[in-house]
């Protein structure tokens, strides 16, 4: 079925109900917060969870799907973007359809319902990223794309939303568990090892190179991996992996040529009160003043684009964030999420140091877009 204008496709009830859980306010919750209430999952506690979702989720999903209706430079119009606008629709309307939850069965019933709109959603940042590379087809090249800043501060809002919901699903979902790993709270891992988690998500990342250059630098980790914090290792191996990812190709293409051996990629965590800090270190040659601006932004990347190499939306899927620059600006909301943050500081010939904070206390409420 081809996606409709909203209001060409959904009752005018079904779009009062969506402008009316859009303007209701969101809850917050903390990282901490996540972890005291998950450490004892009762029959009750997943009642109680599972009504905050019921609740919460519509009124998230509903702000986002309506913001798709209204993007600037006509992206709302295109196909990408609208089949994502659709996803969000089917997923409100699941919700609201729902009935109250009362019971463990409802409850039951009700996990596995929002286990399928996860699923549904798994292929956003792919098509959303189709649909921005639509609309830059179509656009004077003229623009300067890091200037259009409205549909920076919407897909920053979009993504920094997209990933508090899934939080939010996974946390129940994992909750119900019955063989949890030790130390695990949902996805929060109680003593989770930064330097670990950075040598796991260096080794991936170095694979990848090896896959595509036939070499790769090597990777210097420095820090006490005994040390640990609460913290949800998926995001923390994302960032990693994008940051590391990044510095190889840099020092890889730097070297490929030269007759110098290519001086190895450091990565350095500190255990500060505040903040755990990882850097990531290279001598790729840096970039330019004038690119700095650049890199956080949505429609900029120094890699080739593999969405031009895509017929169908759905095979986007397996492909890695960065290549269509989307690895700098999501890893820097998922570092946010959690009260972080990324910076990048650069010395055009000679490297670039990425500073990845990770807040110890885990008492900041999420970012509410």
């Amino acid at each position: 079925m081809a996606v409709k204008k909203l209001c060409e496709s959904y009752s005018k009830s079904f779009r009062g109900e969506v402008q009316r859980w859009g303007c209701m306010k969101q809850t917050g919750v903390s990282l901490r917060y996540m972890m005291e209430f998950g450490s004892r999952p009762t029959e009750k506690n997943l009642l109680i969870s599972a009504q905050f979702l019921h609740k919460e989720l519509p009124i998230r999903i509903a702000r986002r799907a309506i913001e798709l209706e209204s993007l600037p430079y006509g992206l709302s119009e295109k196909p990408a973007v609208l089949e994502v606008r659709d996803w969000y629709l089917d997923s409100f309307r699941d919700l609201r359809a729902f009935p109250e939850i009362k019971d463990k069965n409802d409850e039951l019933e009700f996990t596995q319902m929002i286990k399928m709109i996860k699923v549904r959603h798994n292929n956003v940042v792919p098509t959303m990223a189709l649909g921005v590379q639509q609309l830059k087809k179509g656009m004077n090249a003229k623009i300067v794309y890091e200037d259009l800043d409205e549909i920076h501060q919407f897909l920053d809002r979009f993504y920094m939303s997209r990933i508090g919901i899934r939080m939010l699903i996974g946390q129940h979902v994992e909750l119900h568990n019955p063989n949890p790993a030790p130390d695990c709270v949902g996805y929060i891992h109680t003593k989770m090892s930064p330097v670990e988690v950075a040598r796991s998500a260096s080794e991936d990342a170095r694979s990848i190179c090896l896959r595509e250059y036939g070499s790769a630098p090597d990777i210097s980790i420095y820090g006490d991996p005994n040390f640990t914090f609460p913290y949800v290792p998926t995001h923390l191996h994302l960032m990693v992996f994008e940051l590391v990812k990044n510095s190889l190709r840099a020092v890889q293409e730097r070297f490929m040529d030269s007759d110098k051996v290519a001086l190895p990629v450091r990565i350095i965590v500190a255990d500060g009160i505040e903040d755990v800090t990882i850097k990531v270190s290279d001598e790729g040659g840096g970039i330019p003043r004038s690119g700095l601006s650049k890199i956080f932004t949505y429609l900029y990347s120094t890699a080739k684009n593999p969405l031009d190499e895509q017929s169908d939306i759905g095979s986007a899927g397996g492909l890695t964030m960065a290549g269509y620059g989307y690895g700098l600006p999501i890893s820097r909301l998922y570092a946010r999420y959690f009260g972080g943050d990324l910076q990048i500081i650069s010395m055009e010939g000679y490297g670039t140091d990425a500073y990845l904070h990770l807040s110890r206390l885990g008492d900041s409420q999420e970012p509410l877009p």
